[in-house]
């Protein structure tokens, strides 16, 4: 009796190869796009109104997962570069061993590797959907690349689904919707602070106190908001030649920045007297008589401690808005 041999889809033969190219090509994209932000170029746009959105979507804060409201950290198209990355190996993997020789790992790794891309083409998918989502109804603008890379996505997803013959299709469909959730809470979350504004401090609020240990070279970080006043009295302040002498880890120079705010203080003519700080210079703040910290020459004169914002203004003749936000403890 002469058995037939069964005719496979030539979709369950070429997909890896098919999930691999895509891959590739997502991967090409997205670390084009890692490349160009971490070395600070712009990306190639053209300049139509349609398409001019990419530049300002990769600047935003969704372009930063785990510093949405600094846009600190590593972009999110590196992300995407590994997962692309990943995909590409998940694909690869079992042609690698000779099935004649070793042809019940290779099934296994098979097996594994499946369901690997399946999951990982549900997580892609539904996070690239949450990011259109996003650019329609949030940032309201067009990118290309973030178009590309989630078709790139839904193709990876329909190939981990119709690439072969799976035995329960509804363990697909239960995988598919626990993996879906778990990524579209996580988006959610990471992103949840997106768009928040702190709230305005009430006038004469006491500055925050430092926590933990200061760590070279910035010490804690400023935690206050700069006002109007804050900042036209540090403008006024580098003017006439006022300097700050400090140290990072000086409490009481923090509480000195503090009553600035960041964005004022961030104008002051600072010079760091500590070793291991930040553009440290411990001779100036020897030569010009520096023993305590913080210390403010201004005018010539020598005036050491946390100066209140009030009496620094009277010391400079300072006759603008005189609204400060914030006072000593």
């Amino acid at each position: 009796m002469i058995r037939r041999r069964r005719n496979v889809p030539w979709i369950h033969r070429q997909s890896r190869f098919i999930i691999a190219i895509i891959a590739v090509i997502g991967f090409i994209l997205t670390a084009y796009l890692t490349i160009t932000k971490l070395s600070g170029t712009d990306v190639a746009c053209t300049v139509d109104a349609a398409t001019a959105g990419c530049g300002g979507v990769l600047d935003s804060a969704y372009a930063y997962p785990f510093d949405p409201q600094g846009k600190t950290g590593p972009p999110l198209s590196l992300f995407g570069a590994l997962a692309y990355l990943s995909m590409i190996g998940f694909a690869l993997a079992p042609l690698l061993i000779n099935p004649e020789k070793d042809k019940k790992s290779r099934k296994k790794l098979e097996d594994l590797t499946w369901w690997l891309i399946l999951a990982g083409g549900f997580a892609m998918a539904v996070f690239s959907s949450y990011l259109m989502y996003v650019l329609a109804f949030e940032l309201q603008t067009v990118c290309y690349y973030c178009i590309g890379s989630a078709l790139f996505s839904l193709s990876l997803l329909l190939l981990g689904i119709f690439g072969k013959e799976w035995d329960d299709i509804g363990q697909i469909f239960f995988a598919g919707i626990a993996i879906a959730l778990i990524t579209l809470v996580g988006s959610v979350g990471v992103y949840a602070n997106v768009g928040y504004v702190p709230p305005e401090p009430v006038l004469g609020g006491v500055i925050p106190q430092p926590l933990g240990e200061p760590k070279p070279p910035k010490g804690w970080e400023i935690t206050t908001v700069s006002g109007p006043a804050e900042i036209a009295l540090a403008e006024h302040l580098n003017s006439v030649g006022a300097v700050k002498y400090g140290a990072y880890w000086c409490p009481h120079c923090y509480e000195q920045k503090q009553l600035f705010g960041k964005e004022a203080f961030s104008k002051i003519n600072y010079v760091e007297c500590a070793e291991g700080g930040e553009n440290a210079q411990p001779d100036s703040c020897r030569n010009v008589g520096v023993q305590a910290f913080p210390t403010w020459i201004i005018d010539g004169k020598v005036n050491a401690g946390t100066i209140p914002l009030e009496t620094l203004a009277e010391l400079t003749n300072y006759q603008g808005d005189a609204n400060f936000r914030y006072q000593l403890k």
